[in-house]
């Protein structure tokens, strides 16, 4: 079995570290250059950094952020957030990240994915998914919904089919976001991820809902999961990447183990 990765998530709003659940009641909880450098040094496998009101506001993303926490760690780095354009991504890219992080723009202009992946690669494109549980319909019959604008609007396309259509154009890797899960540190939506996971050929990332070393290792072995987001448990310290690690070994699961 390859190794996988654990991924700590900066949500971040005004410049500043944040969390909520389920996508609302957010508190600022520090810097973001701060809590990227104590992940980088404690062996996080990669970065990912989302400015979470850009869509919503229709603002670029906040490039000088980007920089600084570009500089102060040598893993890969995703940005997302407020990415419309092929220009958008390359002033990402410049500033110092690895990979874009695609979502809200993607919906409202899918040729991005496409423009993305030709210019700079596919592995450097991200597809990430705002996605929740719906009644199962016709028009949505995984009973999975994409939302966007920061789960905010729905959208009337079925997670499932995003995800292939995403694939298609050449995106590189999906990032699934459980809006049900998401901060609720309750495991993440296993039957969403496996649908994921056994619908594309690309990379999944799995995120909303990681609480435990045991959530991990159930989404990267039962939901088929390639890498996991974790944000709560380590930004409040209730425990550190080194110690999921060991706990995640010990469990079976290999881990890319940097110390």
């Amino acid at each position: 079995m390859l190794t996988k990765r654990i991924i700590p998530c900066l949500d971040v709003r005004a410049g500043k570290v944040t969390k909520g659940i389920k996508f609302k009641g957010n508190v600022d909880i520090g810097d973001p250059v701060d809590f990227a450098r104590l992940y980088y040094e404690e062996g996080a496998d990669e970065l990912v950094f989302y400015d979470i009101t850009a869509s919503n506001e229709r603002r670029d993303i906040m490039l000088e952020v980007v920089r600084r926490v570009a500089e102060a760690i040598y893993i890969p780095f995703s940005v997302g957030g407020g990415l419309r354009t092929l220009e958008d991504m390359r002033k990402v890219l410049l500033a110092g990240a690895e990979k874009v992080s695609v979502d809200s723009g993607a919906v409202r202009n899918p040729a991005v994915i496409a423009e993305g992946a030709k210019a700079f690669g596919s592995q450097c494109v991200v597809l990430s998914m705002q996605v929740q549980r719906v009644p199962k319909s016709e028009k949505i019959p995984s009973g999975f919904e994409i939302f966007i604008d920061g789960a905010r609007t729905a959208t009337g396309l079925d997670a499932i089919e995003w995800a292939r259509r995403g694939e298609g154009l050449g995106a590189g890797e999906l990032c699934v976001n459980s809006i049900d899960q998401d901060g609720a540190r309750a495991g993440y939506d296993l039957p969403l991820t496996r649908l994921m996971a056994e619908a594309v050929g690309i990379p999944v990332i799995a995120s909303g809902g990681g609480g435990s070393a045991q959530h991990i290792y159930d989404v990267c072995t039962e939901g088929k999961a390639d890498a996991a987001i974790v944000a709560s448990i380590i930004h409040r310290r209730e425990t550190t990447i080194p110690e999921l690690k060991r706990e995640l070994n010990a469990l079976g699961l290999p881990m890319r183990m940097n110390w």
